[in-house]
């Protein structure tokens, strides 16, 4: 028996004249992620895309898996091929559909976009119907809520036999928007954050800022584990590492406490935004929550913002944390992220933060660094490929 995996491509068949270009992306996508497994011959048709092994011992299991965490794809079924004739599918249905032993009710769905095909889907979906049910009596139709749905589709080439389809990450295909770039602290919300951009199509790269002796090497192995456990969706992530220290010394010696948070953000959107020209990006990303901390209110973030030329991409901002929590425990970021080891953003934090800076007193504080310590850093930073 020869079997496939049948993607949905979902948003896809929107894209008019531009389908094929994100089709192509998500197939490359595809290849790339199934590559370690063996070959695969892999394909779109009818805004399905067909993912074909070329030899028999290849993990169907892993490869399924695997390409649930890839975005593009809307869904995706496991699929019996079949030859395009009624009595051999009548004769392969009771054998590949066996899950039907473990239901109570079922229907069946035909999709005959070989039209050339002498029975019509009606017709299809009565006489395979009253086949299933001779094989497992033990079965009713109900074609309003069904334990199963087993579908039938005939198509250019063949003939294939599925049941529900499994909900795949959806979005766009990763590298269809462009790169940005992730600030990733080791925290809950980044590694959600950069999830939800590469969903919207966006290749992802990161920079961490270190600080040691105040950091310790413990804080940049959970931030290169976290980019492990996003890159099944976000792709091979480029990780660059900053090191920090003898910034955030310079602020902690010649700017007063209370906007000591503000000034080393904006200083790290400085460094990112030329860590990210560096490597092609064209914005950045961040994890803020609107009024989650101090650094986090609408006056803080747009004197952040002035900082850097470059677009800031917040897709959490309008989340609480327990919205940002569930994303976090569905990509397996949040056990890692909670893992007691500080990162650069807890040094040096102030007792009493200013909420509502402004801008004037940020500039004047700011006079006083030492600016060509983020030019040193910047030459300094390190890069590590993940994924």
């Amino acid at each position: 028996m020869k079997e496939l995996i049948l993607l949905k491509c979902g948003e896809l068949a929107l894209k008019g004249l531009n389908r094929r270009t994100f089709e192509d992306v998500l197939m490359k996508n595809c290849r790339r992620r199934l590559e370690s497994l063996g070959k695969f011959h892999i394909y779109s048709s009818q805004s399905t895309v067909y993912v074909e092994p070329e030899n028999e011992d290849i993990d169907l299991d892993e490869a399924q898996d695997r390409l649930l965490k890839v975005f593009g794809v809307a869904a995706l079924t496991r699929a019996a091929v079949v030859e395009k004739d009624f009595q051999a599918i009548q004769r392969m249905a009771p054998a590949y559909l066996k899950n039907l032993g473990l239901a109570k009710t079922f229907k069946v769905e035909a999709k005959r976009s070989d039209k050339t095909f002498p029975m019509k889907s009606p017709e299809l979906c009565r006489e395979l119907g009253a086949c299933l049910l001779e094989a497992y009596p033990h079965l009713t139709v109900d074609v309003h809520h069904p334990d199963v749905t087993v579908y039938v589709e005939i198509r250019e080439k063949a003939a294939y036999l599925h049941t529900d389809q499994l909900h795949g990450a959806g979005g766009l295909p990763v590298g269809t928007s462009g790169k940005a770039m992730l600030l990733i602290s080791g925290g809950i919300d980044s590694p959600v954050a950069g999830y939800m951009m590469a969903k919207r199509g966006l290749r992802v790269y990161a920079v961490h800022f270190v600080s040691p002796p105040y950091t310790s090497e413990h804080a940049l192995e959970k931030v290169k584990t976290l980019c492990k456990k996003i890159a099944p969706y976000c792709g091979r992530i480029r990780l660059a590492v900053v090191p920090f220290t003898q910034v955030q010394e310079d602020i902690r010696d010649h700017c007063p406490e209370d906007i000591f948070t503000v000034v080393m953000r904006r200083c790290m959107m400085r460094i990112g935004e030329r860590v990210a020209k560096d490597n092609g990006c064209e914005a950045l990303i961040t994890g803020e929550s609107m009024a989650q901390v101090a650094s986090q209110t609408l006056q803080a973030i747009a004197c952040t913002d002035l900082a850097c030329q470059m677009p800031v991409l917040r897709p959490v901002i309008g989340m609480d944390k327990n919205e940002i929590v569930k994303i976090a425990y569905q990509i397996d970021t949040f056990e890692t992220s909670i893992l007691p080891y500080e990162d650069c953003c807890t040094v040096f934090t102030p007792k009493h933060p200013r909420t509502r800076p402004k801008l004037s007193y940020v500039l004047e504080a700011e006079e006083k660094l030492d600016m060509d310590l983020l030019e040193k850093a910047i030459q300094e930073t390190e890069y590590f490929d993940i994924g």
